[in-house]
């Protein structure tokens, strides 16, 4: 039986029609976790991890000229690098020294670097120096030992001196944003000759003023000099540095350095201009489980 509600008017009037039911809301989901592997909230740019190693991305470019972090170059990257390096010795005698560097990035954390060098003296004679290849070999991926160690061999054949063999121990980290550390020990033995060897330390300290663009810091060298027949020679040296990140792929670094013993140097600067010519240096860390996909 149907019904009908009667209006004032004494016509029948239809019932309202029923309002539909409010949609059907899923529930919210919140995701909570760590940060992805290759954010590093709170840090600069350059401080991002990059590459198969997952290192920050400042350690790709030279910071220090005295003293090298980690690997330069991811597997199959390549840079160059033009060395200028000027010693004013304390008998008045000056000697700038010219090095080329090409650096090639090899699979397994190996970085493999080929240095030609050439000298000009005071009185503007040049000379061909040395031919020297370099290995280097990084123990782990970037933060998984502490302070990054990372193992160096050097030969080089030298024209008018013996040939020499030198190693030497990376080390090198992030103090807290803007803030980069490098540390090296090094021994260098000659082959013959005087069997001189030659103990050394370096170490370099860097803030960053502009990010990917200005860092300034203090770098400083000892070395312990003895050879045969001779008197132990002790060089310690030190001053400020500056890197300026000329382009993405380019830098520039100037640091001059003070001599603070008899033996050293009054003064020792460093000129480094470098270019990348990488196949994907700054490209972003990307972790395993995503690279094998």
């Amino acid at each position: 039986m149907v019904r009908f509600a009667a209006s004032l008017s004494g016509q029948p009037v239809n019932p309202p029609e029923a309002a539909p039911p409010p949609p059907t809301r899923m529930p919210e989901v919140v995701v909570t976790g760590e940060p992805a592997p290759d954010t590093r909230p709170g840090w600069l740019r350059e401080e991002q991890f990059i590459g198969d190693y997952a290192q920050p991305e400042w350690t790709t470019e030279r910071r220090f000229p005295g003293t090298r972090v980690y690997l330069q170059q991811t597997p199959w990257d390549t840079g160059f690098e033009q060395w200028v390096r000027f010693q004013h010795f304390r008998g008045g005698t000056d000697q700038t020294r010219m090095q080329e560097e090409f650096e090639i990035g090899l699979p397994h954390r190996f970085q493999v670097d080929l240095y030609e060098t050439w000298s000009v003296d005071q009185d503007r004679h040049a000379q061909q120096d040395e031919f020297s290849v370099e290995v280097r070999y990084a123990l782990a991926d970037w933060g998984k030992i502490p302070l990054n160690p990372t193992l160096y061999l050097e030969y080089a054949q030298h024209d008018h001196d013996p040939n020499t063999l030198e190693g030497k121990l990376l080390l090198g980290t992030d103090l807290s944003p803007r803030w980069h550390w490098g540390l090296n020990f090094a021994c260098e033995q000659e082959l013959s000759g005087t069997d001189n060897t030659e103990l050394a330390i370096s170490q370099g300290v860097s803030y960053t003023l502009i990010d990917e663009k200005l860092g300034v810091g203090v770098e400083m060298e000892y070395f312990h000099e003895k050879a045969t027949g001779s008197p132990a020679q002790n060089e310690f040296l030190i001053g400020p540095s500056l890197q300026w990140r000329i382009t993405s792929w380019s830098h520039l670094d100037v640091a001059p350095l003070i001599g603070c013993t008899h033996d050293s140097p009054t003064v020792e600067a460093f000129v480094v201009l470098g270019i990348d010519f990488g196949t994907g240096t700054k490209r972003h860390y990307q972790p395993v489980s995503v690279r094998t996909q």
